[in-house]
């Protein structure tokens, strides 16, 4: 049966929002479109009936749907035409929604959830992400889960220093900033941002700006909430325990007491009489807690599988809330650092023989080798989808090996943690990039991370701007990142911030509030927090406590290299790179490509030629290199009246002969101008291959050259040559004189390129 549709919807920002419900997917626990300006997204939300009897996680699944009629789009592939593996895109838009709205559901359900968001329909002006932002927390809102929202989310930009809420996409085309900010009426609960090395306290101010903006979709969710009416919470389906059953579970919660009571006694010591350095040292303190507590109960007489479940359930957690409680109590850590201090740091450069590039940086136990490979303009990567086709010149994947956890397990493709860690570094190292002009290359930067203990994406950063500079590649200035954590009790009155977290600081409470920059200010921001959000106070303090952190790595990045090599590696390729007239671009392909494929050919270079001119040569030998350039360059050259040149006769006929002055570029010699004394035919005085010596006597209005060979005593040899034949050197007496043949004569012309 057909339910009533519910429309609410009010002016956002300049566009109107719209949310609906009831006329979609009936059969989900709660459907909504979200559309804005003509993008439209749909959400649904599905939680499991039963819970799953083997997790000790939340299992929430988030999944983005790029569906390419949304944009009017069928798949460019020849063979494949429907939708595929996620983009990239797609992949960072479900990380970005499930990071939002994450720390907000019951942790110890074990129900499954699964949010699908689903593109409908872009208008390439408003993006999608924040549209499906939106939607997944309607959805959430009206679907009757525990789940303590709504939230809101909104896209900030700055233009001329003014903010800028919900940019198009030509708006952030020229904006420095773009930030992404998802939270409650109150508080920041995910942020994600791109900038062109804003200062912290103009980041900070876009933060608040934003968190303060979104609240109007937060109350058109509401008004879709108050407008469907009184919603029934779900409930987890009825299980009916017999009797065996329920003395089982008071045996359980039994346990579980008395495991409590002995963490309590038993855990501090354990944790904080000593100084553990490594992680190593760490996890054998908390087996040490967990075999003691292991001992304990068997002492107590509970069996084995009911003392492995009694663990899982209390130790973890147990330790979490001991590190959080002596971080707020005593500013006390687990390896013993001071909340704001950094660990260990080292990095070096030129680690590999031939790679182009190459840096290694560690922090603590965390330790990333960042690899540069510089190609041609041409292999930078193609991209589809539905912001339509664009290439992408810099790319930056992310590894991240079992071994670097200590763990033997399957290599698997890139996951979307992978691809969110790759995106980061990406997104930090873009804005001190060379332009296309300035430095021509496509770059790839691989990060392998070696060892993983805090924060490897950080690591990939540091490591990354090492390597650019050590492959020679102008960055304006290094980047370096660190991940900032939080320790704070349940209600939120007691915080603090801590510099460089790792292990055993990322839990309940906490924080991975990453922040990446330059000496002159931010270019990235990725936050998660397993709290209901963070007060303006705890951000301020985050923000301010990073940049020391971030100063202190980038001295000593600076040690290891402080600027961009002066060359390139000898193993990279090289590029030449310069402009040409557009009107000359259709002679340096040729018809059919063929002028710029034999020169690909012939001087083993690939030519990249841009709409406005820009010529891009690369190859790895030097001397063909040269080779190319000077041959694009002759083609593209304008030739002016009187300019002399040296070339070869390609061409005789009856009445001149034409002369090759560059490469592809012909002119005609007329009869009458072959030499200072009257000449009958071309072919007494010319062999085809000669070299010969002329001037530019005149150019018409088609472009074609008429040259002439008198005057010129370069050619002596040639007249000396004739006149040594005995052949006439005065006209006839009677002979009409000479037959002039005009530009129009169409025998003038350039001859064509033979390849």
């Amino acid at each position: 049966m057909q339910k009533q549709e519910i429309v609410v919807s009010r002016d956002w920002h300049g566009r109107p929002l719209t949310i609906k419900n009831g006329r979609l997917a009936h059969q989900a626990d709660a459907a909504v479109t979200v559309q804005y300006g003509d993008t439209v997204v749909m959400a649904t939300v599905v939680e499991a009936k039963e819970a799953r009897e083997d997790g000790d996680f939340f299992p929430l699944m988030v999944d983005f749907e790029e569906r390419l009629y949304a944009a009017g789009i069928i798949k460019g592939s020849r063979w494949v035409k429907r939708e595929g593996r996620p983009t990239d895109e797609a992949i960072l838009s479900g990380r970005m929604i499930d990071r939002s709205i994450r720390p907000l559901f019951d942790e110890s359900s074990r129900r499954d959830v699964q949010v699908i968001l689903t593109v409908l329909s872009v208008d390439q002006t408003n993006d999608y992400d924040i549209v499906a932002l939106v939607a997944a927390s309607a959805a959430l809102r009206i679907s009757g889960i525990n789940w303590r929202g709504p939230i809101g989310g909104i896209r900030v930009g700055r233009i001329d220093n003014q903010l800028v809420f919900n940019p198009t996409y030509k708006q952030r085309e020229i904006s420095d900033l773009d930030l992404i900010v998802a939270g409650t009426a109150s508080k920041v609960i995910m942020i994600e941002a791109g900038a062109q090395e804003i200062p912290e306290a103009a980041m900070f101010e876009a933060i608040m700006a934003g968190q303060q903006a979104l609240a109007g979709s937060i109350e058109l969710i509401e008004e879709l909430y108050q407008a469907i009416g009184p919603i029934e919470p779900k409930k987890a389906k009825t299980v009916r325990l017999s009797a065996d059953e329920l003395q089982a579970q008071e045996r359980k919660q039994q346990a579980q007491k008395i495991a409590e009571q002995w963490l309590d006694e038993h855990i501090e010591p354990i944790l904080f009489d000593k100084i553990y350095y490594t992680k190593g040292q760490r996890k054998l303190a908390v087996e040490a807690i967990k075999d003691g507590l292991d001992e304990y109960l068997f002492s107590q007489n509970f069996d084995r599988s009911l003392r492995q479940w009694v663990i899982g359930q209390t130790v973890e957690v147990a330790v979490e809330a001991a590190v959080t409680n002596n971080i707020l109590q005593s500013d006390r850590r687990v390896d013993g650092r001071a909340l704001d201090e950094i660990r260990q740091l080292s990095a070096d450069v030129s680690i590999l023989p031939r790679n182009h590039g190459a840096g290694l940086f560690s922090r603590g136990e965390t330790q990333v080798m960042s690899i540069v490979t510089l190609g041609a303009p041409s292999d930078e990567q193609s991209l589809e989808g539905l912001e339509g086709v664009s290439t992408k010149s810099y790319m930056h994947h992310y590894n991240f090996a079992p071994y670097c956890t200590g763990e033997a397990k399957p290599i698997r493709t890139a996951g979307r943690r992978e691809v969110g860690h790759g995106a980061l570094a990406e997104k930090a190292l873009v804005p001190v990039l060379p332009s296309k002009a300035d430095f021509p290359y496509t770059i790839r930067v691989v990060s392998e991370t070696l060892s993983s203990n805090g924060s490897s994406s950080m690591g990939s950063t540091c490591a990354s701007s090492l390597s650019l500079m050590d492959a020679g590649v102008p960055i304006k200035r290094p980047v370096a990142g660190l991940a900032m954590g939080l320790a704070s009790n349940q209600d939120m009155s007691q915080w603090k911030v801590l510099t460089d977290i790792q292990d055993l600081e990322d839990g309940q409470g906490g924080m991975d509030f990453k922040i990446t920059g330059t000496t002159e200010g931010i270019t990235a921001i990725q936050l998660d927090t397993k709290t209901d959000g963070l007060t303006k106070e705890i951000i301020q303090t985050t923000i301010e406590q990073s940049r020391r952190g971030r100063l202190q790595i980038l001295e000593v990045m600076n040690q290891a290299i402080s600027e961009p090599r002066a060359e390139l590696s000898p193993y990279a390729p090289k590029i030449v790179s310069f402009f040409i007239d557009v009107d000359k671009i259709r002679e340096v392909i040729g018809a059919g490509g063929k002028v710029i494929n034999e020169i690909i050919a012939a001087c083993e270079v690939t030519i990249d030629i841009e709409q406005n001119g820009q010529v891009m040569v690369c190859g790895s030998n030097q001397e063909k290199l040269n080779q190319a350039v000077k041959w694009v360059q002759d083609i593209a050259r304008k030739l002016e009246v009187g300019e002399k040149f040296t070339g070869k006769v390609v061409r005789l006929l009856d009445f001149g002969a034409f002369v090759e002055l560059l490469p592809n570029r012909d002119g005609m010699v007329h009869a009458s101008e072959l030499a200072p004394f009257y000449v009958g035919k071309p072919a007494d005085m010319l062999h085809d291959g000669d070299t010969v010596t002329v001037k530019i006597k005149a150019i018409d209005d088609q472009g074609r050259v008429n040259l002439t060979m008198k005057d010129l005593s370069d050619n002596q040899a040639i007249w000396e040559r004739y006149k040594a034949k005995g052949l006439p050197t005065e006209r006839p007496t009677g002979f009409p004189g000479p037959r002039h043949f005009s530009s129009r004569s169409g025998d003038n012309s350039s001859r064509p390129h033979l390849g």
